[in-house]
């Protein structure tokens, strides 16, 4: 089964913007497993720079710099019987390896 992983943006004035991308699971790791070992990567367990784990970055039709920030939330994870949809082709495991760059300050 494949993975969906569904993330926001939020701007400093608390718009939303929600995401997902669908990764494929050839190992079929759990899924309560994978939960636990992505929040553990990201910033107080919940926040990431998308741009350095190569997910789509999201954007209003209208940007307000005092706004606008690189920070993405994780929301979460589960399996889908959808496709996947990720331009790179990744495994779930092989996306976790990018989000520990994007953790990074």
């Amino acid at each position: 089964m494949n993975v969906k992983f569904e993330y926001l943006y939020r701007d400093a004035g608390n718009n939303k913007i929600w995401g997902e991308v669908v990764f494929s699971n050839s190992k079929n790791i759990d899924f309560k497993v994978l939960d636990t070992h992505i929040r553990k990567l990201l910033i107080d367990h919940e926040f990431f720079i998308a741009q350095k784990s190569n997910l789509p970055r999201l954007s209003f039709q209208i940007s307000d710099q005092k706004l606008d920030h690189d920070w993405y939330e994780y929301s979460s994870i589960d399996g889908t019987t959808d496709h996947e949809n990720d331009i790179y082709n990744r495994d779930i495991k092989e996306f976790i390896g990018s989000l520990k760059q994007a953790s990074l300050i």
